[in-house]
């Protein structure tokens, strides 16, 4: 886990300068704090800051260059199969000079080209300068657990783990994204391929770019397949998922520096913690994050876990300092981010990161078995299509003018249920799943804001996923929509910046791709049955994790913003949102703004995500567009402008 950064320009173009690339790395410090390397020469340059997980030696610092010839790589990950590809390469004669993935990487790439995507297993963002061929190849793992970004110029090519580490290149003027802060309004992150700033863009998980010839592609390498369903009994399904998440656990306890895991007490982390204890055959570290509310505190089952696996377990309670945090994860962010999980998800990381430098984690079981209510809902609402509509309208009225009672009441589920139930199902999913209404925001934004946008409604974000699957039915097809969008633009990128933000390199052993292929090849029954939810992957684990954790309703990892809002954040919202800095950019209504937090606080509707989302939109802007930030000035934790460099 690193972080890495690079510039490359064309034929034309002047030599890259190595304090840029050092300024860029910089910025990214956070990511790899036991190193830092650069490397210029001539037109192309590669930065690198280094998180030091196997091979703590020198031999395995990066940029690294390959032994006999012009070939240099900047790697931020980890190949989890990488000795098994270094065993095929020594067959072929090549001798290695390091224990490092990055080198059997890098020779990986010599050997095979663009097919050694192929082979590998793992996390990976990577850039590689291939002299001899004049090519520049940047690729980014098949479920975007690490990000990379880039930048065209008319002189060439930035790229970076994060788009803050641009920032460094001289001709980089950061600016709005019209287009990417309308669909992070809708959606509470900022879709790939967009950023919010113009001319940066994110390279989509399971893609690569190549530059040869001052001419730029960008490839699809890998897509999650639903159609070939196995013919397989369910015993024989959970034995057999039973022991490819174990083969995934195992592969990821390699690890020259300690290891520990993140343990909520759900099925998943539970599941990884278990598997973990079994394999390494000693105490494992679990740490585990809680909240003074009890409905969205988790710590007793968590407990449970850990006693029965007998691990090191430690706790946090999250107490409400939400003031103090959000300029951090503004910063560390780099762009809009409105899942507020990412406040508990930031302190975990710190905490752990005080004991270990790598954790495991639980994530990508719902999406892999179906774990989400909504995909229970999704189902059973069909049949309410057929429902006469003038059977339908006057109880979806009924439910419009109850008042809220909370995110977690049945009230306003109900409400979030019925609010699209007439529409198509895919359609449906996605309104689901958006944080501003197409109503609302229309109500909310100004024209100049939503001026000349194609599609400011966004609905097409999730419809293309549906449309790009091949999943036999409507499950499956809901699946690959949260596999290729919710898991990569939110779930993931929230994991991978709070906890690169500590130095802490975060595996997924849910998101093996060989475990989630084998999980798409299961029949839909497999996972949800009726309203039980990860109906298989609960069978496999059976004997592994508490009753109570199999039976008990998920609570998912939630986060007390609307009590915030009407307690601490109440005033901070009100400045924030209200004054002359945020109103002056003529984005949205003032009168809609003011009404959403007075119906928050006074309870007569529950607007937390929403105003979530728009304080985080203004942190960021005042972040990294109000400050216009100098090229090489180096930047605080907090966002602000560090002078004496």
């Amino acid at each position: 886990m690193c972080g890495i950064a690079g510039r490359l320009n064309f034929r034309s173009g002047r030599p890259v300068d190595a304090d840029v690339i050092r300024g860029m790395t910089d910025l990214i410090a956070h990511r790899g704090p036991d190193g830092q390397g650069v490397m210029a020469d001539g037109h192309v340059g590669l930065g690198h800051r280094r998180l030091a997980i196997i091979d703590l030696s020198d031999a395995a610092c990066q940029p690294m260059r390959a032994e006999d010839a012009p070939v240099w790589i900047s790697f931020n990950g980890e190949i989890y199969n990488f000795l098994e590809i270094r065993q095929e390469l020594e067959r072929r004669g090549i001798r290695f000079r390091s224990r490092s993935d990055t080198e059997v990487l890098l020779e990986a790439y010599r050997a095979w080209g663009v097919g050694c995507l192929e082979r590998l297993r793992g996390m990976f963002a990577f850039a590689v300068w291939d002299g001899p061929k004049r090519r520049l190849f940047l690729a980014r793992d098949r479920i975007g657990k690490k990000p990379l970004c880039y930048r065209l110029d008319a002189d060439g090519i930035a790229f970076a783990s994060e788009p803050k580490a641009l920032l460094a290149d001289p001709g980089f003027v950061p600016e709005v994204d019209r287009e990417a802060i309308s669909q992070y309004l809708t959606y509470q992150y900022v879709p790939a391929p967009l950023t919010a700033f113009r001319g940066v863009s994110k390279l989509p998980a399971a893609h690569y770019l190549v530059v040869e010839d001052d001419k730029v592609s960008v490839e699809r390498y890998w897509r999650l397949r639903y159609s070939a369903k196995r013919r397989i009994s369910e015993a024989d399904a959970a034995e057999e998922l039973l022991a490819r998440l174990r083969d995934a656990v195992r592969c990821r306890l390699l690890s020259d520096v300690p290891l520990g895991a993140f343990l909520s007490g759900g099925l998943d982390s539970s599941a990884v913690v278990a598997l973990m204890a079994q394999e390494s055959g000693g105490s494992v570290k679990t740490f585990s994050i809680g909240f003074e509310e009890a409905e969205y505190n988790e710590l007793p089952f968590a407990r449970a876990v850990a006693n029965r696996w007998g691990t090191a377990h430690h706790e946090f309670i999250v107490r409400p300092n939400a003031v103090d945090i959000l300029p951090k994860l503004a910063w560390h962010y780099g762009e809009p981010f409105a899942d507020s999980s990412a406040v508990p998800t930031f302190y975990l990381a710190e905490l752990t990161r005080r004991h270990v430098t790598v954790a495991l984690n639980g994530d990508g079981g719902d999406e892999n078995f179906a774990g989400y209510e909504r995909y229970v809902a999704a189902m059973a609402i069909e049949p309410y299509r057929n429902v006469p509509l003038w059977a339908r309208r006057p109880l979806e009225a009924i439910v419009r003018r109850l008042p809220s009672r909370g995110p977690r009441s049945i009230v306003d589920r109900a409400k979030r249920l019925f609010e699209a139930a007439s529409e198509p199902r895919e359609q449906r999913y996605a309104r689901w799943m958006m944080h501003f209404q197409p109503e609302l925001k229309a109500e909310l934004c100004t024209p100049e804001l939503l001026a000349g946008l194609e599609r400011p409604d966004a609905f097409h974000l999730v419809l293309d996923e549906y449309a790009a699957s091949d999943g036999p039915d409507f499950l499956d097809r809901t699946l690959n929509a949260d596999v290729n969008r919710y898991l990569p633009d939110d779930l993931l990128v929230k994991v991978d910046i709070a906890t690169m933000a500590h130095g802490l390199e975060a595996r997924s052993p849910l998101l093996d791709h060989p475990l989630m292929e084998f999980a798409a090849s299961l029949p839909s029954h497999f996972k949800l049955r009726g309203l039980s939810r990860k109906h298989i992957f609960k069978r496999a684990i059976r004997d592994l994790v508490p009753v109570e954790a199999i039976e008990r309703p998920k609570m998912g990892f939630g986060v007390p913003i609307d009590h915030w809002f009407r307690g601490e954040l109440k005033t901070y919202a009100s400045d924030l949102l209200l004054g002359p800095t945020s109103t002056s950019r003529g984005y949205f209504h003032k009168a809609v703004i003011e009404r959403l937090l007075a119906e928050h606080v006074s309870g007569v509707r529950s607007w937390h995500y929403q105003l979530w989302n728009l304080v985080m939109l203004e942190l960021w802007h005042r972040a990294f567009i109000d400050r216009r930030l100098e090229a090489t000035s180096p930047i605080g934790l907090d966002g602000t402008v560090l002078t004496g460099r």
